[in-house]
């Protein structure tokens, strides 16, 4: 399947700039209780919750008990401050304090900003379905210098929309140092090349991600879905009260 000029138009000509100003960045805390308390779910014999992983019918890799009563959805993107924010605040604690009772999931789904945001994507979905979560907060952990170094590799190379598209991605990751970054956590080199230069893949993250951006309406990120509702809050210190109120706690 060749890729779309629909694709082609989104994936190189919005510049970095307006994805990065897209991000949603504001923080006002709502506080306030006033659920039930749902009981913890043990989790299968043998396991943790923490380390069962789905994949959903939306593309998208779902942490914690498929079944549990409270599925929390974040759409971000890997070139957002804001995303970045929240995966050094709130990743952690939803992990430990939520997802690892079986009361609460917790589900990444990407929404591509431009060729970087797309091109991490499709590297941290590459291998191990368990490895997605891990590969993402590290991303986003070190967003500074994976995002300057991937900029500044990519003034190198001006004739990038002229490059096939099994071709565009492997540049990408080897002249923005994505390949390297990804390698020294466990990925190797020839597995993000052979990810990368799926187009298919490639194309139907991206696909994804545009689909459901306008289905659901989501135009900033990180965006939060809780059992389906839409949320106001966008920050670990807005998101938990609303995760507390509905029973989580």
């Amino acid at each position: 399947m060749k890729l779309s000029r629909r694709f082609v138009s989104f994936a190189f000509a919005a510049p970095l700039a307006l994805a990065l100003a897209a991000c949603n960045g504001s923080d006002d805390p709502e506080g306030g209780v006033d659920g039930d308390p749902i009981a913890a779910i043990p989790a299968p014999e043998g396991q943790e919750w923490t380390d069962i992983v789905t994949i959903t019918e939306n593309g998208g890799y779902q942490l914690g008990n498929p079944e549990a009563p409270l599925k929390l959805v974040e759409y971000a993107s890997h070139t957002c401050g804001a995303c970045a924010n929240f995966a050094a605040t709130g990743a952690a604690p939803i992990k430990a304090d939520y997802v690892s009772t079986g009361v609460v999931s917790f589900e990444l789904r990407n929404l591509v900003r431009d060729p970087i945001d797309l091109t991490i994507a499709t590297l941290v979905r590459c291998g191990a379905k368990e490895n997605m979560h891990p590969l993402a907060d590290q991303a986003w952990g070190s967003f500074q210098e994976v995002i300057g170094a991937a900029q500044a590799g990519l003034q190198q190379v001006p004739d990038l929309g002229n490059q096939p598209p099994e071709q565009r991605f492997v540049t990408i990751g080897e002249a923005g140092g994505l390949i390297d970054f990804f390698s020294a956590r466990g990925l190797s080199a020839d597995q993000s090349r052979a990810c990368l230069a799926d187009s298919e893949r490639v194309e139907a993250i991206a696909e994804a991600s545009q689909q459901q951006a306008e289905e659901l309406n989501v135009t900033a990120t990180p965006t939060f879905f809780l059992n389906g509702r839409k949320l106001d809050s966008n920050s670990w210190n807005q998101l938990e009260p609303e995760l507390q109120r509905a029973g989580a706690r």
